[in-house]
C-alpha cells in the first residue's frame, strides 16, 4: 500500500465534507461558551443537551467572522434585548467547513432571534409552572400586608439610580419611614447569588421589618432575566414577609413580579405606592375620627337628657323614700341596742371562763418549764467540764509541740544556724565561694567566709569539678 501525506489526507476530507454539505443548514443549539478576540472575530462553542441531567450530546465549534459579527451581534441584542452569550438558546445558519489545520469547524452566517426569544418565554412558563406545582406560587401574595409600612427592609444596588429615585421620592413623604439597605448585585452573572443572600440576611431579622423591597431599574431582557429564575423566584414566593417588587420598566414583568405581595413597575413607583398607602390610612383614620366626634356629641346629648328626666323622677321620690328610710332607721336603732345588750353580757361570761382556764394553763406551763430548766441545768454543767478537759489537754499537747520545735532548743542540742545576706541558709547550693556568712550557736555568732564546698549525693563530684 503506497503512503499519502497527511495534507494530502486532510485535503481529500476537506474536498469529501465540501462537496457532501456545499448548502447551509439551520441548526438549533445552546451557546457554551463565547469570546470575541482582539481582532473582532466571534469565536464559539455550540452544544447540545439531552437526558435529565442536560449531559451534552453534541458539541462543535463555530465562528462568527468580524463583518458578519458586527452587523448580527446589533441586530440580536435589539429584537431581543440580550446581548449574544453563553447560556442562550439560538438557531443559527451555518456552513460546514474543514481547515487542514483548525479542523471542522461551523461558520456562522445568520441567526434568528424569534427563536431565542421564545425559548426565553419557554423557561419563564417553565418556571411558573414549577412554582405553581410546588404550590409555593400564590404563598407570599397570600400574606397580610400591615395596615401601616414603614420598617423597609430593601434589595438592592447602592449605587444604583433606580435606589437613589426610591429614597428621593419617600424623602418627599409627610410620613417617616425606616429604610434599611440589603446590598446586592442586580444583574450579571452573580445577581441571583447576591439577592438570595440578601434575602436571607433580610429574614435572619425579619422581626426588625413590616415588609421587603426589590427593586432595581430597567436594562436589557438579558439583565433582567434571574428575575425569571426558579431558584430566585422560589425564594420570593416563600419569604415570610411580603414583597413588594418594583423591578424594571413600564413593559417588563418578571417571574418575581408574579410572585412578589405587591409588583409596581419602577423603583419610584414603589416609593409612590408605599406614600399612597400611608395616605390612605391616614385618611381612614380622620374618618374614623369624625365618625367618633359625631358618636360622642350625640352620646352626650342623649345622656343629658336622660340625666334631666332622672333628676325630675329622683326629686319626686326622694321624700317618700326619705320617710320611710327614717322608720326603717327607728326599728333598727331600737334592735341594735337590744342586741348589743345581750352580745355583752354573753362576752363577759366568755371572758371569766377565758380567765380561769389561762390561769391553770399558766401554772402548768410554768412548772413544767421550771423542771426542763433545771435537767438542762445539770446537762451543761458536765458538758463544760468535759469540755474544759479536753480543750485542757489540747493546750498542753500543742505546748509541747511548740517546745520541741523552738530554735533555742536546737542551739541548746549543739546544733548551728547559717545566715547570709538577711535569710537562713538550709543548702549548700544557696552559697558560693567567697560568700560571707554568720554562724549561730546558744551562746554567740561569728562571721565567716566560705572558701570550697562539700556536697554530698551523687551529683558532689560534678560541683566540686565545676568550682575547680
Amino acid at each position: 500500500m503506497d503512503p499519502i501525506s497527511l495534507s494530502r489526507l486532510q485535503s481529500m476530507i476537506k474536498t469529501g465534507i465540501d462537496q457532501a454539505h456545499p448548502l447551509p443548514y439551520w441548526v438549533a443549539a445552546e451557546i457554551s461558551e463565547l469570546k470575541v478576540n482582539y481582532s473582532g472575530h466571534c469565536y464559539l462553542e455550540l452544544v447540545e443537551k439531552g437526558g435529565a441531567n442536560h449531559i451534552p450530546k453534541a458539541k462543535a465549534n463555530a465562528v462568527i467572522w468580524r463583518n458578519t459579527y458586527a452587523m448580527l451581534e446589533p441586530y440580536f441584542r435589539q429584537l431581543t434585548g440580550q446581548v449574544l452569550a453563553a447560556g442562550l438558546q439560538v438557531l443559527v445558519k451555518v456552513v460546514v467547513s474543514y481547515h487542514e489545520l483548525y479542523g471542522l469547524s461551523l461558520q456562522i452566517t445568520d441567526i434568528d432571534p424569534a427563536y431565542t426569544l421564545g425559548d426565553m418565554e419557554r423557561q419563564r412558563q417553565e418556571t411558573v409552572a414549577r412554582l405553581q406545582a410546588d404550590g409555593v406560587f400564590e404563598m407570599n401574595r397570600e400574606l397580610e400586608l400591615p395596615v401601616v409600612i414603614q420598617r423597609l427592609a430593601v434589595v438592592s444596588s447602592r449605587n444604583a439610580a433606580g435606589y437613589q429615585d426610591f429614597c428621593n421620592e419617600l424623602s418627599d413623604s409627610p410620613y417617616r419611614f425606616e429604610v434599611t439597605l440589603f446590598d446586592a448585585f442586580m444583574q450579571g452573572a452573580g445577581a441571583e447569588d447576591s439577592i438570595i443572600e440578601a434575602l436571607g440576611a433580610v429574614a435572619d431579622r425579619a422581626d426588625d421589618f413590616d415588609a421587603v423591597v426589590v427593586i432595581r431599574g430597567g436594562g436589557s431582557q438579558s439583565d433582567l432575566g434571574c428575575f425569571d429564575s426558579y431558584r430566585l423566584c422560589s425564594h420570593i414566593a416563600q419569604f415570610p414577609l411580603p414583597v413588594i417588587a418594583g423591578i424594571g420598566h413600564d413593559k417588563d414583568q418578571s417571574v418575581a413580579d408574579l410572585v412578589a405581595a405587591v409588583s409596581v413597575k419602577t423603583p419610584t413607583a414603589v416609593a409612590v405606592y408605599l406614600k399612597e398607602e400611608a395616605g390612605a390610612f391616614d385618611g381612614w383614620l380622620e374618618e374614623r375620627l369624625d365618625e367618633l366626634s359625631g358618636a360622642a356629641l350625640t352620646l352626650l346629648d342623649n345622656s343629658r337628657q336622660q340625666l334631666r328626666q332622672a333628676a325630675v323622677t329622683l326629686k319626686m321620690g326622694s321624700s317618700d323614700r326619705m320617710h320611710d328610710q327614717q322608720l326603717q332607721l327607728g326599728r333598727l336603732h331600737g334592735d341594735l341596742i337590744r342586741l348589743t345588750g345581750q352580745v355583752v353580757y354573753r362576752g363577759l361570761a366568755d371572758l371569766r371562763n377565758l380567765d380561769v382556764r389561762l390561769s391553770q394553763a399558766s401554772r402548768y406551763n410554768l412548772a413544767a418549764c421550771t423542771q426542763n430548766l433545771d435537767a438542762m441545768q445539770g446537762v451543761l454543767a458536765l458538758r463544760s467540764t468535759e469540755l474544759l478537759q479536753t480543750q485542757r489537754q489540747q493546750l498542753a499537747w500543742l505546748g509541747d509541740r511548740v517546745a520541741a520545735r523552738d530554735p533555742r532548743r536546737m542551739l541548746e542540742m549543739g546544733f548551728a544556724m547559717v545566715r547570709s545576706g538577711g535569710r537562713h541558709i538550709t543548702s549548700v547550693g544557696d552559697v558560693q565561694p567567697g560568700v560571707e556568712i554568720t554562724v549561730l550557736w546558744r551562746d554567740g555568732s561569728a562571721d565567716a567566709e566560705i572558701k570550697r564546698l562539700h556536697p554530698t549525693g551523687k551529683s558532689s563530684r560534678k560541683e566540686n569539678d565545676k568550682l575547680k
